[in-house]
């Protein structure tokens, strides 16, 4: 499934290094597909591959969820434009 992540980002730099960090440590069958932020640095969205939205959860807090608030949602892959697979 793709799995949105969308971030309310609280401390930049440190946000984009931890997942920078992440990236090379995702967890087996997961892909990152998108990684784009605002261009205030403000919100920041993330399309993930993975078998559940818990473990795409899990993973990204981790790792950045001290510099931001995150919400979660499956993307509705049926009706997406240019998702990439």
């Amino acid at each position: 499934m793709h799995v949105m992540a969308v971030s309310a980002v609280s401390d930049e730099a440190k946000f984009w290094d931890a997942l920078k960090k992440a990236h090379s440590r995702l967890p087996k069958g997961a892909q990152w597909k998108l990684a784009v932020a605002s261009k205030d640095g403000a919100k920041a969205v993330n399309l993930l591959t993975h078998d559940s939205i818990d473990g795409v959860r899990d993973f990204i807090e981790t790792y950045a969820g001290g510099y931001a608030t995150t919400e979660y949602f499956e993307a509705d892959a049926a009706n997406a434009v240019g998702l990439p697979r």
